[in-house]
């Protein structure tokens, strides 16, 4: 019998949102984009190619170092982000101070682009392993952090950037993101084989609900339920992302905000990203994950069609709010839902696959509501086609509901998977 000290799970969340946090710096780029284009006398769409390079690369690493990452273990694969994030953040500020474009685009793009990858799909599907009673609540817990990043690290950006100018800045951040990220890797591992907390106590009737397989990525990809969490998500991303570029001229074209009040909206908008990912993921332990989405999609295929229609300030707020938390929730409830579609054997190489639609849908989103915006000129036209896509999730939200449904019906549960 293994007499090992088994490590507190809590601890092993707070190791994750360590990293989380860290990482989720990335979200903060807006922060940099006006001293860095200024360094190298571009415009700020020509510096913004190293975030849309980053997203792009988190997808990348994240699909095809998924396995590697499972082979390792959580300890190798967050030490490896640790130090591919943070040599990336110390590299761009070198850059910086080369004043070489390509440099940062390889350096903040490329290298810290591995390191979100990595440090992304970690610790998800370590949690899932320690919390098979609260999946949603654990992996809430840890992708928060990276929602609430932009939130803590922006100031601190800034502050930085005034205080000692930009390529220190950057030399500062690289090293406090290393040390985090490496600090949290030394705590988390897997749990024990067949873990369940100490002390579980299941309510009369209830059990943790077995996974409807355990399956490796090889065969999830050959699943129906793959492809149907995959263009859910894609969907998710794509509407969430479009409307998250477009806020601030949005405010101002709609509520007639001052660019300054714009901005104030959009740091809101980061905080209920935040408070959407631990919100409802925690709710999806009860509602259901499939049961989760459904109401996600349905929501917002009313909110993006009403949406430019509302003049009522509150109104507004309130629903863009609720929309943005459906952005980040869906981002928190995924891994939860993949482990139980797909078991736990190979999650974060299975999550890794599913996260290649962030990393299209990062382009195509933004790029569908500038064409037709530009296009149209109307604001009505545009959330018109997003909620049109928002149906298209809809209908494939209730495919994956009766697949699950079906299948636990097969595995003689005698229950309808929620």
């Amino acid at each position: 019998m293994n007499t090992q000290k088994i490590k507190n799970r809590w601890l092993i969340a707070a190791s994750a949102v360590g990293i989380h946090i860290s990482i989720g710096s990335v979200y903060a780029y807006s922060v940099m984009t006006n001293p860095v284009k200024a360094i190298f006398d571009v415009d700020g769409s020509v510096v913004k190619w190293a975030f849309k390079i980053a997203i792009l690369l988190l997808g990348l690493s994240a699909a095809f170092l998924g396995r590697w990452v499972e082979k390792v273990g959580p300890k190798v694969s967050g030490t490896t982000a640790g130090i591919f994030y943070g040599i990336g953040i110390l590299g761009s500020g070198l850059a910086v101070q080369l004043a070489s474009l390509p440099l940062f685009y390889l350096c903040y793009g490329v290298i810290g682009g591995i390191g979100l990858g990595l440090g992304y799909i970690t610790p998800v599907s370590t949690l899932v392993k320690w919390f098979p009673d609260r999946r949603g609540l654990a992996t809430g817990m840890a992708i928060m952090g990276f929602g609430f990043a932009a939130l803590i690290f922006g100031p601190i950006m800034q502050s930085l950037f005034d205080a000692v100018g930009v390529a220190n800045a950057f030399y500062i951040l690289g090293v406090v993101y290393m040390l985090i990220i490496l600090l949290s890797a030394r705590y988390i591992e897997r749990p024990p084989e067949d873990y369940m907390p100490k002390g579980f106590q299941p309510r009369e009737g209830k059990t943790v609900k077995a996974d409807m397989a355990n399956i490796d990525a090889s065969e999830a990809l050959k699943t129906t339920r793959f492809y149907y969490i995959w263009l859910m998500m894609f969907i998710n991303i794509a509407c969430g992302i479009a409307i998250i570029s477009a806020a601030s001229p949005m405010m101002q074209e709609k509520l007639n905000y001052s660019p300054m009040e714009a901005a104030a909206i959009v740091g809101l908008i980061g905080v209920f990203n935040g408070l959407g990912r631990i919100l409802w993921s925690s709710l999806s332990d009860y509602l259901g994950r499939a049961n989760t989405y459904i109401v996600f999609f349905v929501f917002q295929v009313l909110a993006f069609y009403f949406l430019p229609k509302i003049t009522m300030e509150l109104s507004f707020l309130v629903i863009l709010f609720t929309v943005i938390t459906m952005y980040g929730g869906g981002f928190a409830t995924l891994p939860a839902f993949l482990g139980d579609l797909f078991g736990t054997k190979q999650l974060g190489a299975i999550h890794g696959l599913v996260l290649t639609a962030w990393a299209l849908a990062g382009v195509v989103g933004p790029t569908i509501y500038d064409m037709v915006k530009s296009t149209t000129g109307s604001l009505d036209t545009t959330l018109a086609v997003f909620a049109g896509l928002f149906l298209v999730a809809f209908v494939v939200a209730m495919f994956m509901k009766r697949e699950v449904t079906n299948a636990y019906k097969k595995l003689n549960k005698g229950i309808s998977f929620a």
